[in-house]
């Protein structure tokens, strides 16, 4: 399963699959490995490092850090890293380092940074990126880049992906602890953080944002006493569950996730749910991720099950363009681009529970 529904039509990828040879990986690894300082970025022959700022806090190594497939040791500070995991660039840029490779998920921004991050390059070439083509992580380009450290924190790496990359740099792979793509951004960012050296600046920023939060909680005490999902019009009704960091985005802002919710959903980070099972949406507001404000809002509605749901009649929803900045942010919720969601997320959720069936939610951010 694509780690977003909707694959077809966002380019999105999946670290799932088959792996290239391990007659590739050591080809590639052999590549890879000169001493001359040059390593391809996109763009420039420069390397997409050079600009990672403050040096690590001391006695920040050797750090181990546990993880689904056991632990890694990092033994000093990394100075090339590749992000495996989908999200895990803006982690990286937010704490002083410029990967020299990211892996692209959706947005197609240069770099596979996100316009919430694009300052943090501060003047260095963007990374190189790594697309999946379904396969799994390109194992060749990695090695290419020649890695000290990759990253694949918020990711869906395998057992045998965990052991190919393992074989030419230390791995971060997901939590265990998390279904896979569930790893909280808290969690994400302070794990990064360690594996940067940096552990106090990552809580230093995880604060900063837990701090935005909270501030919108206080602001709307309405939203502690709402429920709250988030879903896709993806082949039928595809719903988002707790695990999910979209789904955090509302339960983080003190709104309730459908109780039974991960009963119906299993394991994953989201599935389709039936029509028998609609009563999933009729919540206090009922948060859309599609993939156009006009046509796939008109079919919603046309649907009679869907469209005679209270949450349709008295106007509780909110709807987000998925292939906007606004809905890439969403989608990505790191540490970055939460605080780029909640300036124009908050004012729709507000507007939404506010009991009123004529109050206008405003769309205008998507």
């Amino acid at each position: 399963m694509s780690r977003t529904p909707g694959a077809s039509r966002r380019r999105l990828s999946r670290l799932a699959g088959a792996l290239l040879s391990v007659l590739l990986l050591t080809t590639a690894a052999a590549c890879g490995s000169s001493d001359d300082g040059s390593g391809p970025s996109a763009g420039s022959g420069k390397d997409a490092s050079a600009s990672s700022s403050a040096a690590p806090e001391a006695k920040a190594f050797p750090v181990t850090i546990a993880h689904k497939f056991g632990s890694t040791t990092i033994k000093s500070a990394p100075k090339r890293v590749v992000t495996v995991g989908l999200t895990d660039q803006d982690a990286v840029l937010a704490l002083g380092t410029v990967p020299v490779g990211t892996t692209e998920w959706l947005g197609g921004y240069k770099g596979a940074i996100g316009p919430w991050a694009q300052d943090k390059l501060g003047g260095a070439p963007a990374p190189t990126v790594l697309k999946d083509d379904g396969t799994g992580p390109q194992v060749e380009k990695i090695a290419a880049l020649r890695p000290d450290l990759i990253l694949a924190v918020y990711s869906g790496l395998t057992k045998s992906q965990y052991d190919n990359l393992s074989k030419f740099a230390p791995v971060v792979a997901q939590p265990k602890e998390y279904n896979d793509y569930g790893v909280p951004w808290e969690q994400q960012t302070e794990e990064i953080g360690k594996a940067l050296g940096k552990p106090a600046e990552a809580q230093q920023l995880v604060d900063g944002v837990t701090a935005k939060f909270a501030a919108a909680k206080q602001a709307h005490p309405e939203f502690a006493k709402a429920t709250a999902v988030m879903a896709t019009p993806y082949e039928g009704t595809f719903v988002y569950g707790t695990q999910d960091p979209r789904s955090r985005l509302l339960s983080d802002l003190g709104l309730s996730l459908p109780k039974d919710l991960d009963k119906v959903i299993g394991d994953q980070f989201g599935a389709n749910i039936s029509k028998e099972r609609m009563d999933l949406l009729d919540q206090g507001v009922a948060v859309w991720i599609v993939p156009d404000l006009t046509s796939a809002v008109t079919k919603l509605h046309g649907d009679k099950i869907y469209g005679d749901l209270n949450v349709v009649k008295q106007g509780r929803e909110v709807f987000v363009k998925e292939s906007s900045d606004y809905g890439n942010a969403v989608s990505l919720s790191t540490v970055l681009s939460i605080p780029f969601v909640l300036d124009r997320l908050v004012p729709q959720l507000a507007a939404a529970v506010d009991g009123d069936p004529a109050t206008k939610v405003d769309e205008s951010a998507s």
